[in-house]
């Protein structure tokens, strides 16, 4: 390997404090974010329009010659995702399956208008859809989960005879859950809290999201193998599933077990093997998971195996779109924080995927905006029957490597779903359940395999690690929400704990360079720069005499005051207060950022009575310092640098 060709740099320059850096320079402190709200007035109406509605701009640019063609594939290749998935996370929400195919449709029309992420596919996901069908369990009757129950979504009022008017059905919590999200996000969106999402790290989404995917395929386990088992709620699901499983285990139906192998075993063969192969010659992935659904389907049907082997399947699925409805705002206050947790956790998960692809793409988003487009789009949605909807890794990946430019993509999924609605989804009735489940097992193949992040988090940071693995083993046994809570406050504690002990060190000087760097850690210069041993001890940073050059990387507040005062005494081994009063000791402060000397002027800690002066590089310290200690020997001066870079 080459090595880098160095260059030599001179520089000369008079030395400089910060007083008359400022006035040579005409400094002026940045606005803050307050101060710089108080200039909308002056912003035009033109330009709130096209930020709140962004089509409005991007539209008129868009190259339909170049592009059209790559979204019209990338929209129709994801509509066909969207049909097996939409069936398979509706059951996972507790509500019949076209519920998914609704989710695709109705919310992401509106996101095509506000979003601002090029490549998001929106509609269902796992995660989400699982919390909503926690919610939906927990508030729904029981009587509409019994085994020849069918709720029908295109009703106004969805209702079961045998059900007392006082109890919602499983449709009616879910739109509630939905409008309850939407209030959050758009409530959000108001106060501008697009950052929220900062408080949900990578180790805590990743270590939530994986135990996440074990609860999923807890609840997928009873129509794997065919079981009649009582739906768990509260803690311990998992726990309390797996019990119930073995207890029924002598009741599994070995025709359901056999359609579950066969569509597991042909789904994963195809993703491993002929998935990898196809998408060299090919940008169109084979469609296995709709190819799945549909010989599922027709094998039912024509084998009759509902009557024949008792094999459970999705039941009436009406045509046509649903009929608008209210929500039952009265279930507000009874999912209020089922509805707060789903919305930070879909707000999250949608912003990092819009993130992903505009960092690998070269544009921006908005965080704020996505807050817009996703609270309204559920306001939209609650009103059709929908659960909130989330941006899917696995379809917004296939959306952009197919080709996607745009939204526009999404308009042509959702012209091809309106299709299916209309005329194609009493088709899919005879689908055994089976099925259904084995493409969510399937499809949470990458989640589950992000227990093998777990490594990676350990070897970075212990701590990181300890929250990965406090989230997802409580988020598995115990519940969703405590995880998630678990993992926040976790995490918050790990930032507290990091800031009690930052990096401190003594800067020494490498020799004829403006240089200054942390003695303990550099012990000379190496073999590379000079052979000659006795050189390179020579030439080892070193403390000037006269001089602590005293480092301190991170922020003083009144939870770190004690630890910067320890430090500094322990590292420059005097009693700064005494010196001052004493010996007229005078203090440095060197390299620190901006708001650190706004704050020190602010102290009136830089009037002509103090011992302290300011400087924009340890450099210039130690030049005024060097003069000084020249003409006081009896001075001793300590330098001091903040922000962690030198």
């Amino acid at each position: 390997m080459e090595e880098m060709v160095r260059c030599q740099i001179k520089i000369d320059r008079p030395m400089y404090e910060h007083d008359q850096l400022r006035k040579d320079f005409d400094y002026n402190k940045s606005k803050s974010n307050c101060s710089s709200c108080q200039n909308c007035s002056d912003t035009t109406f033109k330009k709130i329009v096209l930020r709140t509605i962004p089509i409005l701009e991007w539209l008129g640019h868009y190259k339909w010659k170049r592009h059209f063609v790559a979204d019209l594939i990338s929209g129709f290749t994801v509509a066909i995702m969207h049909i097996p998935q939409g069936m398979a996370y509706g059951l996972l929400g507790n509500v019949p399956p076209v519920v998914g195919i609704y989710m695709a449709f109705f919310p992401v029309l509106i996101y095509f208008f506000l979003g601002t992420s090029r490549h998001n596919s929106m509609g269902t996901f796992a995660v989400v859809c699982l919390m909503t069908g926690k919610a939906v369990l927990e508030h729904s009757h029981p009587s509409f989960f019994s085994k020849k129950l069918e709720v029908n979504v295109s009703n106004e009022n969805p209702h079961i005879a045998s059900v007392p008017d006082l109890y919602y059905s499983p449709i009616e919590v879910a739109t509630a859950v939905t409008f309850t999200v939407a209030l959050f996000q758009l409530a959000m969106y108001a106060l501008r809290l697009g950052a929220v999402s900062a408080l949900l790290s990578e180790t805590l989404v990743s270590g939530f999201t994986t135990g996440a995917a074990f609860q999923v395929i807890a609840s997928q386990i009873k129509d794997l193998l065919g079981l009649s088992i009582p739906r768990h709620k509260g803690l311990f699901v998992v726990i309390n599933t797996l019990r119930s499983v073995v207890q029924e285990i002598s009741t599994i139906n070995y025709a359901a077990v056999t359609i579950s192998a066969v569509t597991i075993l042909v789904t994963f063969l195809n993703n491993e093997l002929l998935k990898p192969v196809v998408a060299k010659k090919s940008s169109f992935p084979v469609p296995i998971e709709l190819i799945a659904i549909v010989v599922g389907t027709l094998v039912s049907k024509y084998c009759n195996l509902e009557e024949i082997y008792h094999i459970k399947t999705v039941g009436e699925i009406p045509s046509g779109l649903p009929e608008p409805s209210i929500p039952p705002l009265s279930l507000i206050k009874s999912i209020w924080l089922d509805g707060f947790i789903i919305a930070i956790v879909s707000y999250t998960i949608t912003l990092s995927m819009a993130l992903i692809f505009a960092q690998k793409l070269n544009y921006e988003v908005d965080a704020n905006q996505e807050l817009l487009a996703q609270g309204a789009g559920n306001i939209f949605g609650s009103f059709f029957s929908c659960m909130p909807f989330t941006a899917s890794l696995s379809r917004s990946t296939i959306q952009q490597v197919v080709g996607g430019k745009t939204q526009i993509a999404s308009i042509v999924s959702c012209s091809i779903l309106l299709f299916v609605l209309l005329w194609i989804g009493p088709f899919f009735e005879p689908l055994p359940k089976s099925v259904l489940a084995s493409v969510i097992v399937v499809a949470l193949k990458g989640m589950v395999m992000q227990v093998t992040a777990l490594y990676k988090f350990w070897k970075f940071s212990k701590m990181d690690a300890l929250v990965w693995l406090a989230t997802f083993l409580t988020v598995v046994f115990v519940s969703i929400e405590i995880g998630l809570l678990i993992g926040v406050i976790m995490s918050l504690a790990t930032i507290f704990v990091l800031s009690l002990k930052p990096h401190t060190c003594l800067l020494g000087s490498v020799p004829h360079t403006d240089i200054y760097i942390d003695i303990s850690r550099y012990n000379g210069v190496s073999e590379k720069i000079c052979k000659f041993a006795s050189i390179r001890n020579i030439l080892q940073a070193v403390e000037i005499p006269g001089l602590k050059i005293f480092q301190y990387c991170g922020g003083i507040n009144f939870a770190t005051r004690n630890t910067f005062k320890t430090e500094l005494l322990r590292l420059v081994d005097i009693n700064p207060q005494k010196e001052l009063i004493y010996r007229k000791k005078l203090t440095k402060y060197a390299d620190e950022v901006k708001p650190v000397y706004e704050m020190i002027a602010k102290c009136g800690l830089l009037d002509h009575k103090s011992s302290i002066r300011t400087f924009p590089t340890i450099h210039d310290a130690v030049e005024c310092a060097t003069e000084i200690f020249t003409i006081n020997a009896s001075t001793i001066s300590t330098i001091m640098s903040y922000g962690g870079s030198s």
